[in-house]
């Protein structure tokens, strides 16, 4: 373990702070003179200060933004609600009036699993959104590990899968499940576990997007990198503790800045001709393009740290050993079998030009599932998209989504009663810890997490596109707003360097 990284990068961050507040300050007091603020000179002096509130990270996650979504051509309000918590992530509802839909049914209830990879849930806005429309969605929102005190014990593969499970569980029979890229191990783990206990709330139908199920298959540079150096090497050089100060202190981590600080080298010079465009248009006046290109760094810079037990399993048992292909994973001492699944359908969706886990490496889920008759099993390779374009963008709305609407919908049960729903979703006060007694402190005091405050607020913010990553998030990198377009189709996916 590096035990000093961490520390030096905080205190390095907590020095830069003044800085910043300083150019926030200077900006909003020369856009109060405007009659210099309109000025060349002005002008560009605000795009200096704008760089510079910029530069740092931020630890703590973005808000959705999901004011409204149109169901049969008119808007319905949604509001986001925690329909259940543990110390280590909220299962986030995205409620909607189902009395402006004008139907008296429940829309089918599909469960998003969100990747634990350095960024916060929201980098899955576009994917939400789009299912918001017809599905009534749920999503695992990770919280922060800096943010999560020790007392409340440690969260490695095991818990994740256990996560699932219960937030499956919580949801209630006949839900549907989405797994985009990391997870995608864990949720069929957690699918075939809840098979082989017959258990009543295994979901109906169960997608797998762009996922490492077999890294054997096609190995791309991550997957290469991830087997080069043995894991002893990736928990000493990786793996710092959260300083002290904050709720998670002496937590061991992999930091989230040490991620983003290696994919930024790669593409150094494109990022760069990102933020001088970001200034130049910001002097020039163009407000739009500047604004958009802020938003996207935003999200970019809004880093999420991993836990040490996490990660570390995740290369050892998913990149390492191959262990759920081989059938030697286990969860809590228990073997995982995805031939023990009958009854859920399944959906694997790849894209032809992902270099993160390329093509083959998600089909191979098919095979696993032996035992699931050939009419409840379907695949789709959408071309001429990378990893991001699998779930986000003008592809993944026309061409790929349609396909995952049409699989939940043929499998989702009678309808139900709105007003007459047999499993209502237990109250937050209610639900019992998931993990251990200790989350029963969250629960009660939800405001007591130290330095870095409670699990992150839903507050509201405009809408920011920025691409998701299974391994690391290496797809921003080419999705740099300057250099091309903000919304893309995740063409051109690079990365070598692996997390989880």
């Amino acid at each position: 373990m590096n035990p000093f990284a961490y520390p030096a990068f905080q205190v390095l961050s907590d020095l830069m702070l003044p800085v910043r507040h300083g150019a926030a300050l200077m900006n909003h007091s020369l856009a109060a003179w405007k009659e210099f603020a309109e000025t060349p000179q002005g002008r560009s002096l605000r795009a200096t200060c704008d760089l510079l509130t910029l530069s740092g990270l931020t630890h703590s996650r973005p808000p959705f933004e999901i004011d409204s979504v149109d169901v049969d051509g008119k808007p319905v309000p949604v509001i986001e609600e925690v329909a259940a918590l543990t110390p280590f992530c909220s299962l986030v509802h995205f409620t909607k009036d189902t009395a402006r839909t004008g139907s008296d049914h429940a829309q089918p209830r599909v469960l998003v699993i969100a990747p634990m990879s350095g960024h916060f849930a929201t980098l899955l806005r576009g994917t939400v959104r789009t299912m918001l429309a017809h599905h009534d969605v749920y999503i695992t929102d990770w919280h922060n590990p800096r943010d999560i005190s020790l007392m409340h014990g440690r969260f490695g593969f095991d818990e994740y899968v256990q996560h699932i499970i219960d937030f499956i569980q919580v949801i209630g029979p006949g839900a549907h499940l989405l797994a985009v890229c990391q997870p995608t191990v864990a949720a069929l783990s957690a699918v075939a576990l809840m098979a082989a206990d017959n258990d009543p709330a295994q979901p109906a139908s169960m997608t797998l997007m762009a996922g490492p199920i077999d890294t054997r298959i096609n190995p791309t540079r991550v997957n290469e990198l991830a087997k080069s150096k043995p894991l002893e090497w990736f928990e000493k050089h990786l793996i710092s503790a959260v300083p002290f100060g904050f709720a998670g202190a002496y937590r061991r981590v992999y930091p989230g800045f040490m991620q983003l600080n290696a994919f930024m080298a790669m593409n150094l010079s494109r990022h760069m001709d990102s933020f001088a465009d970001m200034h130049y248009q910001r002097a020039k006046g163009d407000q739009h393009l500047a604004d958009s290109i802020r938003v996207f760094y935003e999200e970019y810079f809004a880093t999420m740290d991993l836990t040490a037990d996490f990660y570390l399993e995740t290369v050892d048992t998913v990149f390492q050993r191959h262990s759920l292909p081989l059938h030697e994973l286990e969860v809590r001492g228990r073997k995982v079998e995805p031939s023990a699944i009958r009854r859920t359908a399944l959906l694997t969706i790849e894209g032809e030009r992902d270099d993160i886990c390329a093509v083959g490496q998600t089909l191979a889920a098919q095979d696993l599932c032996d035992k699931l008759r050939p009419y409840l099993k379907a695949h789709h390779v959408q071309t001429g998209v990378g990893h991001y374009g699998v779930f986000n963008g003008r592809r993944w709305e026309r061409q790929i989504y349609p396909r995952v609407r049409a699989l939940i919908h043929d499998n989702e049960a009678s309808p139900i009663n709105v007003n007459a729903r047999s499993q209502p979703i237990v109250p937050l006060q209610s639900i019992p810890p998931i993990t251990s007694a200790a989350a029963a402190s969250v629960l009660n005091e939800p405001g007591k997490t130290g330095k870095a405050g409670a699990p992150p607020k839903r507050s509201r913010r405009r809408e920011a596109i920025a691409p998701e990553h299974m391994i690391d998030p290496q797809a921003l990198a080419d999705d740099v707003p300057g250099t091309q377009a903000v919304e893309t189709d995740g063409e051109g996916d690079r990365s070598t360097s692996p997390s989880a």
